[in-house]
């Protein structure tokens, strides 16, 4: 087990099926990070409750949103127009690798706020449905996915 939520997270996307079943829980408005960390939570043991959920959400959403967002929205619109503009495509790469560092950022800081919470409880895995928004079934699947891939870990 990765002792830290930044490697328990690349050791976790690097599994079959994780990276896919990510984008499609990113794309149904899900914060890809926050489940990763109830994930990496789950697996340490740490019992969930309502007031810890709530903790979490209140320290992903403004880095989420002020800062992970307006560069996944930038890299995004550049999508189509960086295939034909090689100047643009590096720079489209170079915002690429800033989300990516956003999203270490966030995971650090979510890692930060849980560090003092206690593990080792037998009923922790109510995580990823107290942190998911929309465990519907166009979420279901790839949530199904992040917990088959946990269990190889």
């Amino acid at each position: 087990m990765a002792p830290d939520l930044w490697r328990f997270s690349l050791e976790l996307y690097a599994k079959p099926g994780v990276e896919p079943a990510c984008l499609a829980l990113q794309a149904n408005g899900e914060s890809v990070c926050l489940l990763l960390c109830g994930l990496w939570l789950e697996q340490r043991g740490v019992a969930c409750d309502e007031h810890r959920l709530k903790h979490l959400r209140q320290v992903a959403a403004p880095w989420d949103s002020e800062v992970v967002q307006p560069l996944r929205r930038l890299r995004n619109q550049w999508k189509t127009r960086a295939l034909g503009d090689a100047p643009l495509r590096h720079l489209r790469e170079q915002v690429k690798q800033l989300e990516l560092e956003a999203e270490r950022q966030l995971l650090e800081r979510l890692e930060a706020a849980a560090k003092d919470w206690p593990g080792g409880h037998k009923e922790a895995a109510q995580w990823l449905t107290g942190l998911a928004v929309n465990t519907g079934p166009a979420n279901h699947d790839a949530l199904h996915e992040l917990r088959v891939a946990i269990s190889s870990i």
